[in-house]
């Protein structure tokens, strides 16, 4: 299907040029400022709805499809096209942008242009890796929506924010580099850079477990995995409101998104022979990590590590397909888990920004994020209270909200595939509910511990419609998560289908 307006490019670019108009507003004016960038981020919204609306559910094509010669030498096309796999991230995407604009309203002083610019031109990169078709131009955006927030974390970040800055792009930057040696290895191989061109691409196995360990380099450290995960909670500690919320809700994903689109269709013998390794990679994150969460101090940090486990769910939900399909009785099992992995990283995007602008919250107010610090919040928070504890169950997986279905979806596969693999994903419930649940009770309900905490107003109107949409996002996705499943259904059957076939 082809777009008769070309809806990907305008939610690519608009926010790109919108960020320089807002960049060249400058902070003489910050509230002209601001509310340029609330229209830029509402209108890419409004504008990347279509995509939704305008989607044909039962077909595995790409759709919205756009495609220009870039550099012909080398074939290198603007190619973009959605399918059911990439086009909810990009409604989550520019859906979160917005609520970090409105959170970031009142709260940055310094240089707010080129904050909000930051966050726009970050946007229309993450919606770029996730509609590019070309391996080259995926490429560009996957490194470009690295800049800001590299900036925004280096200038508006806390007091170690230089260290956390610097490793951040160390560990992003290095495994992207082992990405694209393969993507020009393929390139040699095929005579093109069409992605979609890699699926059909014959590889011998060698070739396959060495681009496959140069994609999982890659993305990895994106999601991140355990042992390559030690970026993220300093990112975040360090990061602002608004930084964190984009790294949790979207920037993960986006290691997700690349096994997906490329890792499973291009090497699917390498994914199917090395699949038990990333079994264990995400078991080990689903529960060591989980144990460490529950040592934290500092809430930022607890639910850096809570991200990390969380994330563990979709890597488990994605491999542990291959061992499902070896498996004729366990028929449906696979599609479950990679649909899981799937609601699971859309689940997380909401979640995790409801529970770190929850922190950033208390943070305006107290500046601190230690939960020593705080205590008996509901007393003087009663509506700040009702909504932390509301996500609070929603990341300890209760049910009714999104955060149960895609965990549910996965250790349902997991059974499929072997017993033990299912019991150590449970687990999470158990230990989830623990970290989560001893900060609620020490930070909402415990005893008063100072002066700041008996003095705190509650949300004002701006912060309350942040978290109520985020709260509406979370119910209805728990609730009815079937539209998103239905979108994705024929790609995931799709790609089942094709990872089922060796290239050897």
């Amino acid at each position: 299907m082809t777009a008769e307006l070309p809806i990907l490019s305008l939610t690519i670019w608009l926010p790109i040029l919108g960020g320089m108009l807002v960049l060249g507003s400058g902070d003489k004016a910050p509230n002209v400022t601001k509310w340029l960038a609330l229209a830029i981020a509402v209108a890419t919204f409004l504008v990347s709805l279509p995509l939704y609306t305008g989607f044909q559910a039962g077909t595995a094509e790409m759709q919205f499809v756009e495609r220009a010669a870039w550099i012909p030498a080398f074939d290198v096309n603007y190619h973009l096209g959605v399918d059911g796999i990439s086009m909810p991230l990009i409604l989550l995407t520019t859906f979160v942008t917005v609520l970090v604009i409105v959170a970031g309203w009142e709260v940055i002083e310094y240089k707010p242009a080129q904050y909000m610019a930051a966050f726009l031109f970050m946007e229309g990169a993450m919606v770029g890796v996730f509609s590019a078709l070309d391996a080259i131009l995926f490429y560009v955006f996957w490194e470009a929506m690295l800049i800001p927030m590299f900036l925004i974390i280096g200038i508006w970040g806390g007091p170690n924010r230089v260290y956390a800055t610097i490793k951040f792009f160390l560990y992003t930057f290095l495994g992207s580099v082992f990405m694209l040696v393969a993507l020009i290895y393929m390139y040699t191989q095929s005579g093109t850079f069409e992605i979609l061109g890699f699926h059909e691409l014959r590889l011998g196995m060698r070739e396959q477990v060495l681009i496959f360990l140069a994609f999982l380099l890659a993305f990895a450290v994106k999601v991140p995995m355990w042992p390559v995960h030690t970026w993220l909670p300093d990112a975040h500690v360090e990061a602002p409101t608004g930084g964190s919320v984009v790294l949790a809700a979207i920037m993960l994903k986006i290691g997700g998104y690349g096994f997906l689109r490329l890792s499973l269709p291009i090497t699917p013998d390498a994914s199917n022979y090395l699949d038990l390794m990333i079994i264990t990679m995400s078991l080990i994150a689903v529960v060591y990590i989980g144990f460490v969460a529950l040592v934290q101090q500092d809430m930022k940090k607890l639910i850096a590590y809570s991200s990390i486990s969380h994330m563990g769910f979709v890597t488990l939900g994605f491999f542990i397909a291959f061992i499902v399909m070896s498996r004729p009785e366990a028929q449906g099992g696979a599609a479950l888990g990679i649909e899981g992995g799937m609601v699971q990283m859309v689940s997380h995007g909401f979640i995790s920004a409801a529970m770190f602008l929850c922190v950033g919250v208390l943070y305006d107010r107290v500046h601190s994020r230690q939960i020593a610090d705080y205590g008996g919040v509901v007393n003087t928070m009663p509506w700040f209270a009702a909504f932390m504890v509301f996500f609070a169950m929603a990341n300890a997986g209760l049910p009714g909200t999104s955060g149960f279905v895609g965990e549910f979806m996965v250790i349902l596969a997991s059974f499929r595939a072997d017993f033990w693999f299912a019991f150590l994903a449970a687990t999470t419930l158990i230990i989830g509910a623990a970290y989560t649940l001893w900060m609620v009770k020490r930070v909402v309900f415990g005893e008063v511990t100072g002066g700041k905490v008996a003095e705190l107003s509650d949300i004002n109107g701006r912060e309350a419609v942040v978290l109520g949409a985020l709260a509406v996002a979370v119910l209805a996705l728990g609730l009815w998560p079937q539209p998103l499943i239905e979108v994705m259904g024929a790609s995931v059957d799709n790609l089942l289908r094709h990872i089922a076939v060796s290239k050897l």
